[in-house]
């Protein structure tokens, strides 16, 4: 038996908070200046919301207004709100910037992961995670009656030695928030019975909000930054991830796009090939429009592996206008990619 865990966080969550802020702050800004260079952090405290980073546009984005409607929606409020913002470095910029092609907007390396099996081509216990998150969250929204606050984490234990896409779920454990007025057992009643509704895999074991009652959640309980789950975004802990967040990042920033990119990439091999697994690395030099290095690993199902490196550097426009331009970059509703898993908007 070797035990695995993974984690997923619900859009509740202060960081993700902090995330959907920095990415609606993107999003705006995006559909008035496609071209704009965008690197929005956000903290948020109790009814606290401080904007930091570079942007440089010709939009003329109302800071408040996004922080609020953002906060509206999650059912937070903000009573305090400052702005940090200033433009990008004329040097960074110049580097970036071409007529004839964009260079990438910093130096590191991303990873693109894809399994064979799943809706999502993820891990198994990572898309148990997520549909537990996801469940959560609908009943949310559908359900007038729903107990739950919204801020929720849970954690998957999987035995990833059973061959066979799904594995056998050793551990599920649930942390939600709730209202008030309802004993543990109540809560854990609930949480059990809206798994069991939801068709979730039954686990040997069930750990519902096992540090007991809790009403006091969000950025009430815990401060929020932003690109604090990037674990959570990606991979799960199943794969390596890159050096850098996605939130509140245009597309030019490689550390970014070039994920998306990898990912779609690392789905595409699976698909095509039958791998049962497949992991993709990109690697840029900012200011660089080409990739320094290319990597693309497949797995078969008797373990050996293949390169299809070469295939991936020649099929694909790797550069960051490139990638724009195949996933449509500057149309995406970041606000809403970041309030979950981003790696299942590429399957």
């Amino acid at each position: 038996m070797t035990l695995f865990s993974t984690e997923m966080v619900s859009k509740y969550h202060p960081d993700k908070y902090a995330d959907q802020i920095s990415d609606a702050v993107l999003t705006t800004i995006l559909k008035d200046d496609p071209k704009a260079h965008v690197a929005c952090e956000c903290m948020v405290k109790d009814d606290v919301v401080i904007l930091g980073g570079e942007i440089t546009t010709t939009a003329t984005p109302d800071y408040w207004e996004i922080v609020n409607s953002v906060a509206t929606k999650l059912g937070y409020s903000v009573k305090e709100f400052r702005n940090y913002i200033n433009t990008q470095s004329p040097q960074i910029q110049n580097a970036v910037d071409s007529d004839e092609n964009v260079g990438a907007g910093d130096q590191g390396m991303m990873f693109g992961y894809a399994t064979k099996g799943g809706k999502y081509y993820l891990p198994y216990g990572q898309e148990v995670a997520i549909d537990i998150i996801k469940a959560i969250e609908d009943d949310i929204r559908d359900n007038a009656d729903s107990i739950f606050q919204g801020d929720a984490k849970t954690q998957v234990t999987t035995d990833v030695s059973v061959p066979g896409y799904e594995k056998p779920i050793d551990t599920i454990l649930v942390s939600v928030c709730h209202k008030e007025g309802y004993t543990l057992e109540q809560v854990q009643d609930y949480v059990k019975a809206l798994l069991e509704k939801k068709g979730i895999p039954q686990a040997k074991r069930l750990l519902l909000n096992p540090a007991g009652i809790w009403t006091i959640g969000g950025p009430t309980a815990d401060c929020g930054l932003t690109g604090r789950k990037i674990v959570c975004d990606q991979y799960g802990g199943y794969a390596p991830v890159g050096g850098g967040a996605f939130s509140g990042k245009d597309p030019s920033k490689v550390d970014r796009s070039a994920c998306y990119m990898a990912r779609k990439i690392a789905v595409e091999m699976v698909k095509k090939y039958g791998f049962e697994e497949c992991t993709v690395q990109l690697a840029y030099a900012i200011g660089v429009s080409e990739p320094v290095s290319v990597s693309a690993i497949g797995t078969k199902a008797d373990n050996t592996t293949v390169d299809v490196g070469e295939e991936v550097r020649s099929s694909y426009n790797l550069t960051p206008g490139g990638i724009i331009k195949t996933l449509g970059l500057t149309e995406l509703d970041y606000a809403t990619i970041a309030g979950g898993n981003h790696m299942i908007q590429f399957v």
